[in-house]
């Protein structure tokens, strides 16, 4: 297959086939042509941040064997919980997400890694794996892939600005040069691109917060559809370009969930479709059918449990008793901006060419038709401290419940908001306790298949507690509020 005259990836336009494919001397190729001097092994730890393990390239004999076997590290220094007397681990590289990187002293060659422990086995407890384990036990029960993509949201920090100053809350899709940190947004999106993660688009968010001595201006960046492992490695991903390119402006970004006393904090929503031999199961001629009904009642009946991996942190929940567009209801509706799952307006066949002539007069050109339908359910549940790997594996769990389940329609129609006060519905968990509580309950469905170890959940819910327990009551005392905002600024 060619590859696109506009591919960005320029290890991808140099091997002329796709990341799929890529081998390890495929690598060493590119590493010598394109005159890059180190390799950097990447993998997510148990804090869901970028971790990096560095090798100066020293030869092509060194360089094919850490692009092929990897490397050891210790799991007890990556992973809680782990035993010291026994934690090595290999690193494996994934040819298939190989990147130029953008950053850093030397050019360099970087790898995303999966774990597997001294038998060879796949790690258990490592993030990635997890969300595989989730998203094969989800096609080998429903013959279905569950495809997802995140619209990820956050805050730019900086002095204020005497020239065109920035307006509170009037900060959506605004244009340079009352938009601040456009520059930042489009090197984000230059960057990512050209490490071959699939973007829809970046634009300036509703959240302008002005302080006494800083402004708070907010950002969001949407991807494309991939797989679930796929589009949590492209979260995490996103999440390090973001900081990294904000640093080397001066700039500070946070994904926190609440970031200031007022204002909006930072979601993290994720879309979600179910795709079966490249077409879209979850659409019908009439908008949602069956399939995609019983999707929204698998997440709204897994709701409460997963904020655990969604929302996880105190000042999530501060979030969603104060933000005006927050969930809270465990409810759904199409295009409703404020339910807890939401069906977005999708590209609709018969309006699209009308629109497309009216607005160039003139044209005879055809609509092009997307490969795989847009449509897709929304998850609104998440905010910028999400352990990403967990929250999609959550989703997948989630997803075979709703398709498994044979009261999931009446659910759906039950749960529906179009007829219903948010009063009438069940609420999301109020705190990191409730949450814990609310997995608890659950975690025999999220450790059915081994898809979660019960280890895994046992150290979620420990973390969950223990932010509950230093957390405090700060209703009512706003500096208390403002030193736990700042305490959880850097998650995610």
């Amino acid at each position: 297959m060619p590859i696109d005259a506009l591919e960005p990836s320029p290890i991808v336009r140099l091997l002329g086939k796709p990341a799929a494919e890529l081998t390890g001397a495929d690598l060493v190729r590119a590493v010598e042509e394109l005159g890059l001097r180190q390799v950097n092994l990447r993998y997510v730890g148990g804090d869901g941040r970028l971790k990096t393990l560095a090798f100066p390239v020293s030869s092509r004999e060194h360089l094919l064997e850490v692009l092929v076997r990897g490397e050891r590290v210790d799991g007890s220094s990556v992973f809680e919980g782990t035993d010291t007397d026994a934690s090595d681990v290999y690193v494996v590289p994934r040819h298939r997400t190989a990147f130029v990187n953008p950053f850093g002293e030397r050019p360099s060659l970087d790898l995303l890694c999966s774990f597997y422990d001294e038998s060879g086995q796949p790690l258990p407890y490592a993030r990635e794996q997890v969300v595989r384990r989730a998203a094969e036990a989800l096609t080998r029960e429903t013959g279905m892939t569950l495809e997802a993509f995140g619209e990820l949201e956050y805050y730019l920090v900086d002095e204020p600005e005497r020239i065109y100053p920035v307006e509170e809350e009037r900060g959506y899709q605004e244009s340079t040069p009352f938009s601040k940190g456009q520059r930042v947004r489009e090197q984000v999106l230059g960057h990512l691109t050209a490490m071959g993660v699939r973007l829809k688009y970046a634009h300036g968010e509703v959240g302008n917060i002005l302080e006494e001595d800083r402004q708070l201006v907010q950002h969001e960046i949407e991807l494309q559809p991939v797989p679930v492992e796929q589009a949590a490695d492209a979260l995490v991903l996103t999440k390090w370009v973001v900081r990294e390119v904000a640093a080397a402006h001066g700039l500070e970004a946070t994904f926190a969930p609440l970031v200031s006393g007022e204002g909006a904090g930072n979601g993290l929503h994720v879309h979600s479709r179910l795709v079966r031999d490249g077409a879209n199961a979850i659409v019908g001629e009439d908008g949602l059918n069956d399939t995609g009904r019983r999707l929204v009642a698998g997440y709204l009946q897994t709701a409460r449990a997963l904020t655990a991996f969604g929302n996880t942190v105190p000042t999530s929940y501060l979030r969603f008793a104060e933000g005006d567009e927050s969930p809270g209801a465990i409810c759904w509706g199409e295009k409703d901006r404020t339910g807890l799952v939401r069906v977005p307006l999708a590209w609709n066949g018969d309006v699209l060419p009308g629109m497309v002539a009216h607005a160039n007069p003139g044209s005879t050109e055809p609509v092009p038709e997307p490969a795989t339908h847009p449509q897709t359910v929304e998850l609104r549940v998440g905010d910028g401290s999400a352990d990403v790997h967990l929250l999609l594996a959550g989703m997948a769990v989630a997803a075979r419940r709703g398709l498994a389940d044979e009261g999931s329609l009446e659910l759906a129609e039950r749960l529906d908001a179009a007829d219903h006060d948010e009063d009438d519905f069940e609420q999301l968990p109020t705190s990191c306790g409730e949450s814990a509580d609310a997995l608890e309950a659950e975690r025999e469905l999220f450790e059915a298949d081994g898809v979660f170890p019960a280890a895994l959940v046992d150290a979620v819910l420990a973390g969950l507690r223990e932010a509950e327990e230093h957390a405090g009551d700060v209703s009512g005392d706003d500096e208390a509020r403002d030193e736990l905002i700042r305490r959880y600024w850097h998650v995610g």
